[in-house]
């Protein structure tokens, strides 16, 4: 399988390259006979180069475009192979006025032309003497995504980005970390472009140590192209982090602080250098906070006739302390060609105490005896990650190559003892305490690589294509010990070892076409998975081999001015996180665990999607989704041993039918909204679940409606209220969750400095409550986190406040990161 797989990707490689030779001889292609040339250079009004815009050449006798082209790294850009002619220039950059130039003439006196430089102007716009410079709307629709522009939001002061993507509309959070987007799980993270290869679980305590002062914006895909991992069944989150935009040094510093129940603290510099040829970037984040969370459990187990009822209250309090840090430096060797090596990291450290107290009857509300738990925990989590890659634009038409290299290494110790101790129905201890001691060590290292590259065959017609290998090596050992005569005796029948490796290549091809009022993609990706799950100690040993083709469509139609469709469709698959396939046992409770499952198969979507847009604010969705082999995190009872224990599996399917309206509306000069209603209905069935058929199924409504206040040019206001009604996940029902964050921000200083005052769940009304929906099993879960919280946040940018900004490199091993414990 490895052999073979090499064997194509240096093929495609081959290919690749191929195409590549022919772009940078088109660097100095001469003119050719009775053509013309256009060169130009573009700079902003401080006379700084301005890269990444688009410029169209436009035929003055009949307003059609000729040529679209991307200037480079110094604002230059060049037409080549013009008829003769008369020709406009027109210039387009976000937060920038349209620039209209020319005519320009290219005869046979004027083959070469070369115009003077081209200076753009921000867009501004006057409201009552305030002066507002290219500001974004927070939420911003396109025809591929929902962004969420939070880069000066008051509610993103002092948050976590877990936090902020809770806000964004149409995304849940379960009790267990599953994300899910208009009703659909399986969603797949990205930071920066970059997947982030975590469970669940993990991926929640990642999000949770990630400012929400570094993020510019989210941007939310329920239906990705080719070209991006086909992982994901229910889209993509993309958390894009902030810039820096001018040469020179600047940085920004920022410290704030919170307080619930407990305290929260959080601090992080930034810092970046950009000169002409060299530009290197870092930053170092730290958080210090402690919190708690509750989790009750009510429920009743019935064996042997004989009926058994579980009160279990629970509060743990956790303190966490998290250092992260990323450097990196760029190297222009030309105006087209830069190389590039970036370091990341994380050092977290984490210290929980569990209180849990479990009342035992034979009928209900009566209590035969009781256990309590006291249950300290320890936990270290490492990670490095190492990144080499390379950029050329071969030529100004937009012809591209991405070249990305990745190793990581993540380490992990978890620590966890359980005291329990017994009493009868007088509170009178009646048997001898039990203390066990859990330890997990896992170790994960993750090489990878990917090829992209672009080729515009010509202004209207693009080809996107690359390559993509990733090879994954995990090692968990786990012991289970139990406190015997004063020393720790390890059990045998509990503990384990677990390794698992997986290697997926990946090619894949995407062609976007523009008609006048029509715009067609269509991309194709291929996957090829081989894995290997093994379990010494007992014997099980899973292998798998399969490859997968994941066709991707969209078509975007212009009625006319006011009214635009849209259809998309996409395939895409779920694999399972390492964490999910690893068989060990992990302890909530004497009662109730949690248990991984190395049969656990991939589940694949197909999701379709029609769209109708109205003077691009109002925008109305229907999206229908069909998921096989969906991974469900299943809530069992076991009637013998009396537990409750959760397990991931596979059901038969999952069918999600969807609509959601998105409009914003302006209320006043200084008061503006966006409102965001879903309606979405999921069916999960299966045709055996414990011994009998299984279905689940459910409406669910949500609404999110955000308000901006500008109360004067320093000072704004925001408040956000959510909204979902009961809603199904797998075998249990959620209860409805609602809750209103509020803040306010004042710069000051010449805009350098700001401070924002929050306050999230207002009313404290944010939590999670389940119920079994499978017949028989009787159980009710509460769990509570603290969500309360008042923040006070300080930021202040010192330097040159315009910095290029530093570049974004596009991982290659992000996608097997999302599946790692992070322990933030």
């Amino acid at each position: 399988m490895k052999k073979n797989a090499a064997q194509f990707l240096i093929f495609i490689l081959i290919i690749i390259i191929i195409h590549v030779i022919p772009g940078y001889s088109q660097q100095a292609k001469p003119i050719g006979i009775g053509k013309g040339q256009l060169n130009g250079k573009i700079t902003d009004e401080k006379s700084i180069p301005v890269m990444y815009a688009v410029v169209n050449l436009i035929k003055a006798s009949d307003s059609t475009r000729v040529k679209s082209v991307i200037t480079t790294e110094n604002g230059a850009f060049t037409f080549n192979q013009l008829d003769e002619d008369a020709y406009f220039v027109t210039i387009e950059w976000i937060g920038y006025q349209k620039k209209f130039n020319g005519p320009f003439v290219i005869d046979a006196n004027h083959r070469l032309l070369n115009i003077e430089q081209l200076v753009i102007l921000p867009e501004t716009n006057q409201l009552n003497t305030v002066s507002i410079v290219g500001k974004k709307p927070l939420i911003e629709r396109k025809s591929d995504m929902m962004i969420m522009n939070i880069a000066n939001s008051t509610l993103a002061a002092g948050n976590t980005a877990l936090e902020i993507i809770t806000k964004a509309p149409g995304v849940t959070v379960d009790n267990n970390g599953n994300i899910s987007l208009r009703g659909k799980a399986g969603v797949n993270i990205m930071i920066d472009g970059k997947l982030t290869y975590l469970s669940n679980s993990q991926l929640t305590n990642l999000l949770r140590t990630t400012d929400g002062n570094s993020i510019q914006a989210i941007e939310l895909m329920t239906n990705p192209s080719a070209k991006y991992d086909a992982a994901g069944t229910g889209g993509i989150i993309n958390i894009r982090l902030k810039k820096n935009m001018n040469y020179g040094t600047n940085g920004t510093l920022t410290a704030g602080g919170g307080y619930g129940k407990y305290y929260k603290s959080n601090g992080s510099i930034t810092l970046n250098h950009r000169s002409k040829n060299i530009n290197v970037s870092g930053n170092y984040n730290y958080v210090n906070t402690k919190d708690f969370e509750t989790l009750n459990i009510t429920r009743s187990i019935t064996s042997e006739n004989e009926n058994t009822y579980f009160d279990q209250r629970g509060r743990e309090v956790t303190l966490r302390k998290n250092n992260s840090y990323k450097a990196g430096i760029d190297y222009y060797l030309n105006e087209k060609n830069v190389i590039g090596f970036l370091i990341s990291g994380y050092a977290n450290n984490g210290n929980t105490t569990n209180n849990v107290h479990t009342l035992i009857g034979s009928r209900q509300g009566s209590t035969d005896s009781t256990i309590t738990g006291l249950n300290p925990g320890k936990s270290k989590y490492r990670n490095q990650t190492y990144n080499l890659n390379y950029k050329s634009v071969l030529d100004t038409s937009g012809q591209e190559l991405n070249i990305d290299f990745d190793y990581s290494r993540f380490s992990s110790n978890q620590n966890i003892i359980y005291n329990n101790n017994f009493y009868d129905a007088l509170g009178i201890v009646n048997k001898l305490p039990f203390i066990l001691r859990n330890i997990t060590l896992t170790k994960v290292k993750i090489w990878a690589g990917k090829i992209d590259y672009t080729y515009p065959i010509h202004p209207k017609l693009k080809l996107e294509t690359g390559i993509k290998s990733s090879y994954v090596n995990t090692d968990n050992d786990f012991q289970s010990q139990n406190f015997e005569n004063n020393n720790w005796i390890n059990d045998r029948t509990k503990s384990n070892s677990f390794t698992y490796k997986e290697q997926v290549n990946a090619v894949y091809a995407n062609l976007h076409k523009e008609f006048k009022s029509t715009t067609l993609q269509f991309g194709l990706r291929a996957e090829m998975t081989h894995s290997e799950g093994d379990s010494p100690t007992t014997g099980d040993l899973v292998k798998r081999n399969y490859t997968d083709l994941f066709p991707a469509l969209s078509v975007h139609q212009n009625l006319s001015k006011d009214h635009e469709i849209g259809f998309s469709y996409s395939s895409r698959i779920n694999r399972p996180d390492y964490q999910s396939l690893n068989p060990f046992l992990y302890f909530a409770d004497l009662y109730t665990y949690s248990k991984g499952n190395p049969q656990l198969k991939p589940e694949y979507a197909s999701s379709f999607e029609l769209s109708y847009g109205y003077k691009k604010t109002t925008n109305v969705t229907f999206g229908y989704t069909h998921t096989r082999d969906v991974m469900t995190t299943t809530l069992l009872t076991d009637p013998v041993k009396k537990t409750l224990f959760i397990f991931e599996q596979n059901l038969a399917s999952r069918s999600t039918v969807s609509m959601n309206i998105n409009r914003p509306l302006a209320i006043t000069s200084w008061w503006n909204t966006n409102n965001d209603a879903t309606t979405y209905y999921s069916r999960f069935s299966s045709p055996d679940l414990s011994g009998v058929p299984f279905e689940n199924k459910k409406w669910t409504y949500m609404i999110s409606s955000i308000h901006t206040f500008t109360i004067n040019s320093s000072v704004n206001a925001e408040l956000s209220a959510n909204y979902q009604s009961a809603q199904v996940f797998g075998t249990y029902v959620a209860k409805p969750i609602y809750s209103i964050d509020l803040g306010i921000s004042k710069s000051f200083a010449d805009k350098k400095a700001n401070i924002k005052l929050s306050a999230d769940d207002l009313f404290n009304t944010r939590q999670i409550n389940v119920k079994s929906a499978i017949p028989l099993q009787d159980y009710k879960l509460s769990q509570k986190q603290e969500s309360r919280i008042f923040r006070l946040s300080f930021s202040y940018n010192f330097g040159n406040s315009g910095i290029k900004a530093e570049r974004q490199r596009s991982n290659s091993s992000s996608n097997e990161q999302n599946r790692i414990k992070s322990g933030n």
